[in-house]
């Protein structure tokens, strides 16, 4: 599984160590990823992604999984991502079309 965030897209950076001595030795930087299952209200089920903190916070600044994926535009998205916004779009297509004015 890669070292990538599923909504940021931050990835392992690399540069050096730098002794006292002045020794470069290489090292990765790795992002911070949480493991975490995020509720989508349209799907009914929990979604497990692995994001950055900094991605677990702009899902939840901007109201779940559901509303941020919607609100995004593809070109900002990862590709998990756009395909998790197709199932999700298409879900709530299906609940909206389902559901009618009642009468």
């Amino acid at each position: 599984m890669a070292r990538r965030c599923f909504i940021t897209g931050k990835g392992v950076l690399v540069g050096n160590n730098v002794s006292h001595a002045n020794n470069k030795t290489r090292r990765r930087f790795l992002p911070n990823l949480q493991a975490t299952s995020l509720l989508s209200d349209v799907l009914g089920t929990a979604v497990r992604v692995r994001l950055s903190t900094r991605g677990i916070r702009t899902v939840e600044h901007n109201g779940g999984i559901d509303a941020y994926l919607l609100g995004t535009a593809d070109s900002k998205l990862t590709l998990e991502a756009r395909r998790l916004k197709r199932r999700i779009a298409a879900a709530a297509a299906r609940k909206a079309e389902g559901q009618s004015p009642a009468a």
